[in-house]
């Protein structure tokens, strides 16, 4: 091989999560409305329906109609909310909204890709001031998420780039693109049907706590299925990085991810 070479024309592997009932057990969207609320972006009626919506969410009842409506409902809320304030909030309250939800199990994989030497891509429809700040705790080296359009500080109400369905397997093969991530090689990880495309973009997919199509789908394509069930706080964790704990379930994720491809490439 030419000594010359750059890094990126090296192939490079990536693991890409979904956020939302894969890497924590809540919807991002709506984790932050109680401090929304006490802030004053939201307002009581508002908050309700967000609640509602993630009921919806969290049950496996919102088709995709639903969650278009969601997300008109959601850009026509935040038009005029102030950018700044919405970042420190989120960065405030990070801690109560979001830390006691997320999986232990996908902590333990997003390590376990890090010690395979793969970037850790975390992937969601929810905005990037929220998802930036869960993703920097939980470690990932990118992100893809929905990006609101901003004058003056303040969102329009207008989306300049939503990262749902195809347009998530679209940004996912432009940063493959960017970085070189080999993406037969890569993995990805997802518990919706929406997010079948994502899934596609890789040799190596897994739906987690899949809903129903999903699962169906997971069947016919060869996809691994897993299954996290561990919500645990992420901070102490971090904090405990090192200990035998941990590395007892990274190796446990890893050895679930082994078997569920051993039995793949049997079934071919």
């Amino acid at each position: 091989m030419d000594e010359d070479l750059t890094q990126h024309d090296v192939p490079r592997e990536a693991a890409f999560f979904d956020l939302d009932k894969t890497i924590i057990a809540t919807s991002s969207a709506t984790a932050f409305s109680r401090p929304f609320l006490a802030e004053g972006l939201l307002t009581r009626r508002s908050v309700l329906r967000t609640a509602y919506a993630q009921l919806l969410y969290l049950v496996g009842g919102a088709d995709e109609d639903q969650t278009e409506r969601l997300r008109a409902q959601l850009s026509r809320m935040v038009a005029g909310w102030d950018v700044s304030l919405v970042s420190s909030i989120v960065a405030e309250t990070l801690h109560e909204s979001i830390d006691p939800t997320v999986y232990a199990e996908a902590v333990a994989l997003i390590e376990a890709h890090h010690a395979a030497g793969r970037d850790v891509v975390v992937v969601s429809a929810s905005g990037a001031e929220v998802v930036e700040p869960i993703a920097a705790i939980l470690g990932a080296d990118r992100v893809i998420a929905t990006r609101m359009n901003v004058v003056d500080g303040r969102y329009t109400g207008e989306i300049d780039f939503y990262a749902y369905g195809e347009n998530k397997a679209s940004a996912i093969r432009d940063l493959a693109a960017v970085e070189g991530y080999d993406l037969e090689a890569s993995y990805a990880y997802s518990d919706s049907i929406t997010d079948a495309p994502m899934l596609g973009t890789v040799g190596h997919a897994f739906a987690v706590n899949p809903d129903r199509a999903l699962r169906r789908l997971a069947v016919e394509r060869g996809w691994g299925t897993l299954s996290f069930v561990r919500p645990v706080p992420l901070f102490p964790r971090r904090a405990r990085i090192a200990t035998a704990g941990v590395v007892t379930v990274v190796v446990v994720a890893v050895a679930v991810v082994w078997v569920a491809v051993r039995r793949r490439r049997r079934s071919r």
